[in-house]
């Protein structure tokens, strides 16, 4: 498994990761997210030994990165998908790869394969796409059969047919009981993909969780109301924490509040109710309620106006 324990990065006078302690445990898909600038990039970096730590240390497995004797088969990465000689074939590129672990010629090939690069094998790499090049270096990180895939954007580039696929894989390897760590900034697909969440924002943990808790926990689900005394149960049900809201004359959306409740009350005035729909908040409503303070560069709905009317 994957173990930080307080790992910290200061680059100068800016802490990118603080004190940042967690476990990826083998078996499950644990999906990285947070904001951009919130650390995640470095995290991995010092996970692999990339960039070493100001304080704190990482281990893959019972030892550090790079104390494994062969690192590849401890853990395969994907960081930086375009990290290849532009002059290179993938087959010539996965062969370096290969010579410096002892790996024959045949599981090259057969990760080749499995990445669906087969046409492509003896192609310079300078012409792929940026999902063929995505392709490549998940057959990188896949060529020594590893135990622990570390995989940063894994979906970039690639075509929905691409996700899916990705999608399968990294849960049929968490399936074989291997360690599967993966960033993205695709809520909808971390909500298809991980089971667990390790979520930094401003290089500091802000939750260790399963998604399904997460959701539950975030309390931003609503129930959907349909009854033709709307006006009456809102106010029968509305007092503190209470949020109610019409969507049209005969429905209403109402938070925190549970289903219960509004049931008890309906029937306990004589309210008929047509439809008592629980609606939970999606990953990407509770990851954006979580993370708003700790976006670095926050985006505003509206641009400002120039003196003409115009957007500036």
């Amino acid at each position: 498994m994957i173990r930080a324990y307080g790992l910290t990065k200061r680059y100068g006078e800016k802490t990118v990761v603080q004190d940042l302690t967690f476990t990826v445990r083998p078996g499950t898909v644990t999906g990285f997210l947070g904001p951009n600038g919130a650390g995640k990039s470095t995290t991995m970096r010092m996970l692999l030994g990339l960039d070493a730590p100001t304080s704190g240390r990482a281990t893959i497995g019972d030892r550090c990165y790079a104390a494994h004797p062969a690192p590849l088969c401890a853990a395969g990465a994907l960081l930086e998908a375009r990290s290849i000689h532009p002059g290179r074939s993938a087959r010539g590129h996965l062969l370096a790869l290969a010579h410096t672990h002892g790996i024959p010629r045949r599981q090259v090939t057969a990760v080749i394969e499995r990445v669906g690069l087969g046409e492509a094998a003896d192609r310079r790499v300078k012409g792929f796409s940026l999902g063929m090049g995505q392709r490549l270096g998940i057959a990188a990180a896949l060529l020594a059969d590893p135990a622990t895939v570390i995989l940063d954007e894994p979906v970039n580039g690639l075509d929905p047919e691409g996700v899916r696929w990705i999608r399968n894989l990294l849960k049929s390897l968490a399936a074989e009981g291997r360690t599967v760590f993966v960033s993205s900034h695709l809520m909808s697909e971390m909500a298809l993909t991980a089971e667990h969440l390790v979520i930094i924002g401003r290089g500091r943990l802000l939750a260790d969780t399963t998604v399904e808790r997460f959701v539950r926990d975030a309390g931003l689900g609503v129930i959907k109301v349909v009854t033709p005394e709307a006006g009456r149960l809102r106010e029968l049900l509305a007092g503190p924490g209470v949020d109610i809201a019409g969507d049209g004359p005969d429905t209403l959306r109402i938070g925190g509040s549970d289903g219960e409740r509004i049931g008890r009350t309906a029937a306990a005035h004589s309210i008929p109710v047509f439809e008592l729909t629980p609606h939970s908040a999606s990953l990407e409503e509770a990851f954006m309620d979580l993370t708003r303070d700790a976006v670095e560069y926050p985006a505003h709905s509206e641009a400002p106006a120039t003196a003409h009317g115009a957007a500036a």
